[in-house]
């Protein structure tokens, strides 16, 4: 142990294994019926909703706990507006000259294309950036006075960011929130339109809101448990 290392007791509840079995199979049941949504209605949505969502999403772990995301929360139309028209504008070269036939084909089931609506009717949009590093000045650094930027590396940014954003989706989800998660290739505009500093990188944009009426999904199924988990032992 270095001298830098604190602890403190952990706060934790062991459940009885009925109250254990409930809860996970109560969550299942929720997590099953999430979906992605494509057809979003304007109605307002709380932003206390939006925030404890985001609050559960920064308890995630994170290599070497450096926590390096920020959520941008967006609801001002002309931004909106701003998003869509850079987003359609790579989706079209994505659709039209990008994207490998495979690729195509394998989305056909979806029925998605250049157009985005929803990134103009949902009422929020979280646009998840991850920080690669921080840019830090230490106190009687050499560099301090020098111009130059000094960098505090993040370690594992990828994986943390990622488990970060499966809890803000289920966190949503289970406010009785719609979601979509968007990823328009290349995503640098997004880093521009919001005037995001430079160590931030966009990570994936999640429109939120409540479905419009009548919306639909596309008729799909998850793997069953056997394809997905191997048990050893």
């Amino acid at each position: 142990m270095t001298d830098l290392f604190r602890a403190t007791p952990l706060d934790f509840q062991r459940l009885s294994p009925e109250q254990q079995l409930l809860r996970s199979a109560q969550f299942l049941a929720a997590m099953q019926r999430r979906r992605t949504v494509r057809d979003f209605s304007p109605d307002a949505v709380p932003f206390a909703l939006i925030e404890n969502a985001i609050c559960t999403a920064a308890t995630a772990p994170s290599g070497a706990n450096q926590q390096p995301w920020r959520f941008v929360v967006v609801s001002d139309p002309e931004i909106k507006r701003q998003i869509r028209l850079a987003a359609e504008d790579e989706e079209h070269e994505f659709y039209t000259n990008r994207a490998p036939d495979d690729w195509l084909q394998a989305l056909a089931p979806f029925g998605t294309d250049e157009h985005k609506p929803f990134l103009e009717i949902a009422p929020y949009l979280i646009v998840v950036f991850r920080l690669d590093y921080t840019p830090v000045v230490a106190v009687g650094d050499a560099n301090a006075n020098s111009g130059e930027e000094v960098r505090r590396k993040h370690y594992y940014v990828q994986e943390s960011v990622g488990i970060a954003c499966g809890l803000l989706l289920a966190s949503l989800h289970l406010a009785g929130l719609a979601t979509l998660t968007h990823t328009p290739s290349p995503m640098g505009f997004l880093g521009k339109v919001l005037n995001r500093p430079a160590h931030e990188r966009p990570y994936l944009l999640i429109p939120v809101g409540y479905p419009a009426d009548g919306a639909r999904v596309p008729d799909i199924s998850k793997k069953p448990l056997e394809e997905v988990m191997t048990v050893l032992g």
